[in-house]
């Protein structure tokens, strides 16, 4: 018996006025599963990631995560639910530390209120501290370097450091589906590969862990997805195994004629 997807949709569905941004998408993710999601600029996946995350509701379909439809769901309820994410364009608070930035991501997951600073303050810095001890241990697994820097102002780091630190971020609230939305996006070949390395690291470690991958670099994608999706004007037009995938005459098709703006 096939087990039920750790995440499903359901002709899932986004229209702004008259562009259907994601169209009528049927999508699984299986636990411990890394799933690539591939198309041209402009074809959907940003906005994918948007509606799985509770920034937009959907239009038309659901989706499911663990069995049960989070559709309305606010993002976060969706992180405390077990998902979590970066973004293509970064979203750290550059003038806090490094430290800092992974404790924020823990928020849905902390158990003390505004009360408890008031009335039980102890318990709120074992929280913290809690916190601090957790984040070091995610820098640590990054770059015992990025460890050492862990006070340092994010804006001070360079490109590839701020990734990891979105990263370390996105696993800080403990998730059972990580999206990571062009991880490798600015970097030299050398500074993706060595991202990756640390990506399957991570899997390793972290088994039952699963990711849907956004990238451009066809490369990453070939190397760590087990199955791979691919976008075009919002809708599904492959679905399968990379080596299938990119003999696929419609996915080339697209890409030789993609002209859209990014999505």
């Amino acid at each position: 018996m096939t087990p039920e997807p750790l995440l499903q949709t359901r002709s899932l569905t986004i229209r702004f006025g008259g562009l259907c941004a994601v169209d009528h998408v049927d999508f699984r993710v299986r636990r411990g599963e890394i799933v690539g999601l591939i198309g041209p600029n402009g074809s959907g996946k940003s906005t994918f990631f948007n509606l799985l995350t509770g920034v937009y509701p959907p239009t038309e379909g659901d989706f499911y995560f663990k069995g049960k439809s989070l559709v309305g769901e606010k993002p976060h309820q969706i992180v405390k639910k077990g998902i979590s994410r970066t973004f293509q364009n970064g979203r750290l608070f550059g003038d806090i530390s490094v430290l800092d930035n992974i404790i924020v991501g823990m928020h849905g997951r902390q158990k003390t209120t505004l009360l408890d600073t008031i009335f039980r303050y102890g318990r709120v810095k074992g929280e913290l501290k809690e916190g601090a001890m957790k984040g070091l241990e995610l820098l640590q697994f990054f770059s015992p370097d990025l460890r050492e820097t862990c006070l340092k102002r994010v804006m001070d780091l360079p490109h590839t450091d701020r990734k990891r630190v979105e990263i370390c971020r996105a696993l800080a609230s403990d998730p059972d589906l990580l999206l990571l939305d062009e991880p490798t996006g600015g970097m030299s070949p050398e500074e993706t590969e060595d991202l990756m390395r640390d990506i399957r690291r991570l899997k390793k470690g972290n088994p039952d862990l699963s990711l849907i991958v956004v990238e451009h670099d066809m490369a990453v994608i070939e190397n760590i997805a087990d199955r791979v999706y691919v976008f075009n004007y919002g809708r599904k037009i492959a679905e399968g195994p990379y080596s299938e995938i990119c003999r696929n005459a419609e996915v080339i098709e697209a890409y030789l004629g993609a002209e859209t703006e990014d999505d």
